[in-house]
């Protein structure tokens, strides 16, 4: 499975500390900051998989920042899960309409921290967990990198395996090359969009042997797709 980051926002920091060691223990890789200032240069460099933010932070709030993440095109699908003591339904609902995903209440377990971290991923970035999917004739599992084509083991390159396992937990949408791009090879990520192109073919390829490449279609005009209809 890929490395799951996760950024942490937090200004107390017992609360910070607490909430690292857990989310490291369950394999995440977490970067904490105890204001909205001091996440600016980390989200300019790199997207995280999904953001922890707690409502009242000094200076913007975890509200305003929530507001505003989802008023910029780059940052308006980001997971985001709301830290608060706030505990009324009027609160929580604040919340989810200015944008959060979801509403975890202080203080919560360790346990529930983590199953919410995962629930979230499961419904808005499923590449990114490490569940087995079996579809279309294809088992594919995160955590042992393999993959099983009509009963015959197929090896991957890395990209291959990511854009494999992207396609398989988005079956039936069409991709463009930049949205591949960024959803596979990550944000930030300054390659040509052909390139894509030439992990498709390799991809492709390697399903071959399996009779098992049609599933990777190009749609004219809009980019790819994993689809056990037709191809257009």
């Amino acid at each position: 499975m890929s490395t799951i980051n996760v950024l942490v926002v937090e200004d107390e920091e017992a609360i910070l500390t607490l909430i690292q060691f857990t989310l490291e223990q369950a394999g995440f890789n977490v970067t904490g900051c105890t204001s909205v200032e001091a996440t600016k240069p980390y989200l300019l460099e790199k997207l995280p998989d999904v953001v922890l933010l707690d409502w009242m932070l000094p200076g913007t709030s975890g509200i305003q920042l929530t507001k505003q993440l989802r008023q910029d095109a780059r940052t308006k699908d980001l997971p985001i899960i709301l830290l608060t003591a706030r505990s009324d339904d009027v609160d929580k609902e604040m919340g989810l309409n200015l944008g959060a995903d979801d509403y975890l209440t202080k203080p919560f377990s360790p346990r529930e921290l983590v199953a919410r971290v995962n629930a979230l991923l499961r419904r808005r970035a499923p590449q990114k967990t490490s569940e087995v999917i079996d579809l279309a004739g294809i088992a594919l599992d995160p955590n042992e990198r393999t993959v099983i084509g009509n009963g015959q083991a197929i090896h991957f390159g890395p990209t291959e395996f990511k854009l494999l396992h992207f396609f398989m937990t988005h079956a039936d949408r069409v991709y463009t090359r930049r949205q591949l791009l960024d959803l596979v090879w990550g944000d930030h990520v300054f390659v040509e969009e052909r390139t894509v192109d030439v992990h498709i073919r390799r991809l492709r390829r390697a399903l071959a042997p399996a009779q098992l490449e049609n599933l990777v279609q190009t749609v004219r005009g809009a980019g790819y797709r994993f689809s056990q209809k037709e191809s257009a």
